[in-house]
């Protein structure tokens, strides 16, 4: 029918930036004649279709129609500007700025106090606790590499304190857990890493620029890092942290024991957080295996506790 052609080719237009006649025809299994009359059609309906003339042209809707027309409710706007907001108390970022007035223009004038109050409920701070201004600005500075192509000289020290000089070409910031890491290639290994910024020291913008590569970060569960593998554990969990338990893991590595205890089967880089982390839980989790573990751990309490044996005077 002409009506869902007719309505198929606006969602197409808005969805796109530009679009030929002809593809539209060759979707649609009609003549390039026909599309242009649908056109007509959809600009007398009050959308504005325009043809761009070059080689990138095409036909497309006008970007302040767009920007009017589209679907957003006064909640979408809220929460767009908590995220924008939120991103931008730490990079400080002039299209940032720019974006936020825009949505602000979409508002209506009766219902602006509405969103700024709503707005202001949400807070999403995207830097991690004690962060301080020298990291802060060590953020912008790669966030502005990553705008222009810049390759950085970096020094990095890896999850086990090993250091290393590197020259990245940065590709993307991503925060995650309670982070923030920068992706990068890496010409020291020739393939892409994930680097922790905390770790980055003696960071450099080269004035070169880089062409970027092939390559997106996955959503990877453990870091990539260098020199981490991957180790296998069984801790016994104390039933006091069963909330705690349940909130990190998936139920599929959960058993459960008759008396309220948990024994969790699951994998970690092979590193010192692990063993930060285990005794960070105190007596709430005993590693069951690797065995390994258990006797490194035991090394540490004995030390911990010889070193509180005996009490100090503070002077």
């Amino acid at each position: 029918m002409k009506l869902d052609r007719l309505l198929s080719i606006v969602i197409m237009l808005l969805n796109r930036q530009r679009v030929q006649a002809k593809d539209l025809a060759d979707h649609f299994e009609v003549s390039t004649r026909t599309i242009y009359r649908d056109i007509e059609a959809i600009n007398r309906a009050g959308i504005p279709v325009v043809t761009h003339q070059g080689n990138k042209g095409g036909l497309g809707i006008i970007d302040s129609y767009k920007l009017d027309r589209q679907v957003l409710t006064l909640q979408d706007m809220v929460t767009m500007l908590s995220v924008l907001k939120g991103v931008n108390s730490t990079f400080k970022d002039q299209q940032i700025n720019n974006a936020i007035e825009k949505i602000h223009a979409l508002v209506p004038e009766h219902k602006q106090e509405f969103v700024k109050n709503h707005v202001d409920q949400i807070m999403i701070d995207v830097m991690p606790w004690g962060s301080s201004l020298k990291h802060k600005e060590k953020m912008m500075t790669l966030q502005q590499a990553i705008a222009k192509n810049q390759a950085c000289d970096i020094s990095y020290h890896d999850s086990n304190g090993a250091a290393s000089h590197r020259t990245v070409e940065p590709m993307t910031l991503i925060f995650k857990a309670t982070a923030w890491y920068l992706f990068a290639y890496c010409s020291l290994r020739n393939d892409f890493r994930l680097f922790k910024v905390n770790r980055i020291r003696n960071l450099q913008v080269l004035p070169e620029t880089f062409t970027r590569k092939n390559g997106k970060y996955q959503h990877y569960d453990t870091m990539p890092d260098d020199s981490t593998e991957m180790i296998s554990l069984v801790i016994r969990f104390s039933r006091i942290i069963r909330h705690t338990v349940e909130e990190y893991f998936e139920k599929s590595q959960l058993k459960y024991l008759e008396c309220g205890d948990i024994i969790a089967t699951f994998e970690l880089p092979d590193n010192d957080w692990v063993i930060s982390y285990i005794l960070s839980l105190g007596d709430n989790a005993e590693v069951i295996k690797p065995q390994r573990l258990r006797t490194l751990l035991r090394k540490k309490a004995e030390k911990i506790t010889r070193l509180y044996k005996l009490d100090i005077q503070v002077s």
